[in-house]
């Protein structure tokens, strides 16, 4: 522990102690814990190293005034200092658990009624249990009793954190209950690999302890069997059913036996009741007893027999979800599988009226039952969803357990969205179809259903269908914006999937194209930009043509080249800024090929250009701009370093030109990120015939978030060795110059001084690269062809940030070179500094903007300064200062404390 923070506690623990004072804010006693938490991971005895911890919690407890957040603060505390055996001996010799864990003394006191107390009474004690002497106290306590109470506590916290507590006890303790077994079950406790339970700390177990754990095992399994099945209410069988799934996915031999010994008859009795409230836990019950079985043993041929029952169950709607239920879990159990399958597919079947479950068997013994819940309109939505999210998966399943082939089912789905948006009637049942017309639920699942099943083996040829139906969609004046934009997400997945497009026949493109056009004006700006989007992303995919060699985009081939540009250019004047933005990003997908080609720009193309620009310098929305930058960002990538120049390569470098400029001081950080990543393509252009240059992105990689925190990598300079022909050095000074003339350093000094981390980072970052590039330290004196290379710094905005930074620099070595001669002096050789000319020298500007310190800097993040305990102790200490003398504050004065 820091010294500091030893010297802070006593005060702190003075002031939680008194219960008048208040804290900075209201998960300061959770840090505390948490800080504690860690010191007692790291070892050592904090009662020994901070004696005021014992008094602290002598004096809370034993003041029954006290708050009950501090009590159960102390509590928790209390709990994790007896985690070991020497603090459990010392806690235990003041005679402080007894005080501190005494249940029926916090219910006479009237604060047991408090729930965080109840909280800090139970994750105390499942702090403590962590060897067999705390067994022992817990045991000889009788706190099984009362924490038997709690797990059905009105609290569902209190409740959730009793079941924690069960939970442990019975597998943390589990081994001991087998130290004498002499190899009994050693193969199937082999089998049952245990790497979520911890190993006691003393794994030779006494008999004593063997006997305790014995006793809480036969008390907590006969509360089990007495209470699972409901009496009254249903809230103690589910946190039971809760409590088992944890039991039973993580118990070894012989508690998984003891356990399903004890509560199998309990749970056949529960599935005979059929609540459906209890359906889904009670699945995941049997389910964790089956994966950890292998039917060697009575239990599990037990647990094989429940999960039958609970395939076969009479009310269908739990019986869907218990289906449903076993195939998420992933089985390869190929009965129950099929049984699942069959149950999954029965409501489709029956809408549909397609032949899913086959021909040649006897009608299923559960149709009858499914019809009439059909019949009811909640039910059969819920039902039908529910089938709807498990028949991608259905469809990749073997033969031998699918009873149709793949392609009907996807017939299924496709009937059925023709029901829900009135377009046909099904041969199925008529009353079930007429609850799913209108349905935007039923149509949504049926879309994302639809929108997997294109990985289903022999569906290809079912894209023509697909395609009539999602058209159909498209046109529906009633289709919802959701359904219409997952229609188009299915049309793309189709696509792509079934690249060779000789299914979909001349009528059905030209009802798209016409469909497109009619969307790409909706009233709603959701469909507007959801039709740009899917202008953008079909252009995305390759598909063939008739000729095996000839390969075209989708957009092309679907909709025609002279469609897709125009619909595009004039989204890009419209009203709402998220579809000028999609727009823009479609374009780039559309042009994408013949930049890679180096064609020649077309007028039409060059006056989009010029559109972009105008949107990056006035569009009043971020969104758009982002989009200008990323598209130039993507024109440049797409553009071969090794072809001839031309106009097209001369429009680019001066819109790049424009760009820089403009996106560097563009008021959306995002845009500014955007346009560094424009300069740094720039820079691996520039650089990249030369052996020494090393991309940024190679030594950096990118933050999943901007404002993240940093990893802690350290960055190395990199440096050349061996000497550089003259030849190379005026190279690199041409290389420089441009870079220059292109506003390359003037975007990256700008984004330097930003006032947003992101942008400055980046920077930061490409200008040690461009450095060690240029002017690496290890050639001691500047280059004397590169340190010609000069650029203007402005006499505003960032060039004024940039010359304070030199000029500090110039008065910091002015200062080393003469004797101090009053402050006069020093402030007028400053201010000559700062109005000297700016023109510099982008070498010496490398060298004196001190990079390195500046990126260990920026890579920090503001919680190395406020994120500390030690904060944390000065935060509480001045709250509290500021709560005794709040009658001395004038009026609205306030105190600011930083607590992480």
């Amino acid at each position: 522990m820091d010294r500091e923070c030893v010297s802070l506690l006593p005060s702190v623990c003075e002031v939680l102690a008194d219960s008048g004072r208040s804290l900075p804010d209201d998960t300061s006693l959770e840090k505390l814990l948490d800080w504690f938490t860690g010191l007692t991971k790291a070892g050592g005895s904090q009662l020994e190293a901070c004696p005021c911890l014992l008094e602290f919690i002598s004096a809370v407890v034993g003041n029954t005034a006290s708050d009950p957040g501090v009590l159960s603060f102390a509590l928790k505390l209390t709990g994790l200092l007896a985690a070991t055996e020497d603090g459990f001996k010392m806690l235990q010799e003041r005679s402080v658990l007894d005080l501190v864990f005494n249940h029926q003394r916090w219910q006479e006191a009237g604060l047991w009624e408090d729930p965080c107390l109840r909280i800090g009474w139970i994750q105390g004690l499942k702090s403590m249990l962590q060897h067999p002497k705390a067994l022992s106290f817990f045991v000889k306590s009788d706190f099984i009793e009362p924490l038997l109470q709690l797990q059905t506590d009105s609290s569902l916290f209190v409740a959730s954190a009793a079941n924690q507590m069960l939970a442990h006890i019975l597998l943390f303790f589990q081994r001991v209950s087998s130290a004498g077994c002499n190899g009994v079950n050693k193969k199937k406790d082999d089998r049952r690999t245990q790497t979520s339970i911890t190993d006691l700390e003393h794994p030779a177990a006494t008999v004593d302890t063997i006997a305790e754990y014995t006793a809480v095992l036969v008390a907590i399994t006969g509360y089990l069997k007495e209470s699972l099945v409901p009496k009254e209410n249903l809230h103690q069988s589910l946190q039971i059913l809760k409590l088992l799934s944890m039991l039973l996915a993580q118990a070894g031999p012989p508690l998984w036996d003891k356990l399903l010994q004890t509560v199998g008859d309990s749970l056949e009795e529960l599935v005979t009741v059929s609540c459906n409230q209890l359906t889904l836990p009670l699945m995941d019950v049997i389910l964790a007893a089956h994966s950890s079985g292998t039917g060697e043993h009575v239990s599990d041929q037990r647990v094989s027999r429940l999960l039958s029952s609970m395939l076969n169950i009479n009310k269908q709607s739990d019986l869907i979800h218990a289906a449903a239920a076993f195939l998420r879990r992933g089985h390869h159990d190929t009965v129950h599988t099929a049984r699942a399958v069959r149950i999954l597919l029965l409501p489709l079947d029956i809408i549909s009226g397609k032949t899913l479950l086959g021909t040649n068997t006897t009608a299923d013994e559960h149709r009858f039952s499914m019809v009439e819940q059909l019949k009811s309109k909640t039910s059969c939505i819920s039902i039908i969803c529910v089938c709807l999210t498990n028949t991608p998966q259905i469809t990749l399943m073997p033969s031998d357990v699918l009873p149709c082939p793949p392609d009907l089912i996807v017939t299924a789905v496709l009937s059925l969205l023709r029901i829900c948006s009135g377009i046909s009637s099904s041969a199925g049942c008529s009353e079930a179809c007429r609850n799913l017309i209108g349905s935007g639920k039923v149509q949504k699942c049926a879309l994302e259903a639809l929108t997997t099943l294109n990985n289903s083996p022999g569906v290809k040829e079912k894209i023509n269908d697909v395609f009539t139906v999602l058209i159909q969609y498209l046109d529906n004046p009633d289709s919802d914006p959701t359904v219409l934009h997952k229609s188009y997400q299915v049309l793309v997945k189709w696509t792509s999937v079934c690249t060779e497009l000789s299914f979909i026949t001349e009528q059905l493109k030209q009802d798209l194209v016409e469909v497109v056009k009619k969307r790409v004006c909706d009233m709603r700006w959701e469909v507007r930009d959801s039709t740009v989007e899917f202008l953008g992303h079909l252009a995305g995919v390759h598909v063939f043509l008739k000729s095996p060699g000839e390969v075209r985009d989708a957009c092309e081939a679907l909709l025609g080249g002279c469609c897709t540009t125009p619909l595009l250019r004039e989204a890009l004047q419209d009203t709402e800024s998220y579809v000028r933005a999609s727009a823009i990003s479609a374009l780039a997908k559309t042009q994408a090929h013949s930049w890679q080609q180096g064609e020649r720009l077309s007028q039409e193309e060059t006056e989009i250009v010029s559109r972009l620009l105008e949107i990056l310098s006035q569009d009043t929305e971020g969104f758009s701009r982002r989009a200008v930058v990323q598209y130039f960002i993507a024109w440049f990538s797409s553009c071969s370093s090794n072809s001839p120049p031309s106009s097209s390569t001369s429009l680019q470098m001066q819109c790049v030109r424009s760009v820089l400029s403009q996106g560097s001081a563009d008021l959306d950080w995002e845009v500014k990120v955007h346009t560094l990543e424009l300069a740094e393509l720039l820079l691996d252009e520039a650089f990249s015939a030369h052996r020494g240059y090393r991309k940024c992105s190679d030594t950096h990689q990118a933050l999943s978030h901007p404002y993240g925190v940093v990893s802690d990598q350290a960055y190395t300079p990199h440096t050349h060795t061996g000497s550089r022909t003259k030849g190379v050095e005026s190279d690199l000074a041409r290389v420089l110059n441009n870079l220059v003339e292109q506003g390359v350093f003037s975007a990256l000094l700008s984004g330097l001084v930003d006032c947003d981390r992101p942008v400055g980072l980046k920077a930061c970052r490409l200008l040690i690269t461009l450095r060690d590039t240029v002017c690496p330290l290890s050639l001691g004196a500047l280059d004397a062809t590169t340190a010609t290379v000069s650029c203007e710094l402005p006499s505003w905005s960032w060039g004024q940030e940039i010359r304070k930074i030199l000029g500090k620099r110039k008065s910091d070595e002015a200062r080393g070179q003469r004797s101090f001669s009053g402050a006069e002096e020093v402030d007028s050789e400053d201010c000559r500094v700062m109005k000297e000319a700016c023109s510099v020298s982008v070498c010496e500007v490398l060298r004196s903007l001190s990079l390195d310190e500046r990126l260990g800097v920026l890579t920090q993040s503001s919680d190395h300064v406020h994120n500390s305990p030690l904060s944390l102790l000065q935060d509480i200490l001045t709250a509290s200062a500021a709560h005794t003398h709040s009658d001395t504050q004038q009026a609205g004065q306030e105190v600011i404390v930083d607590c992480y």
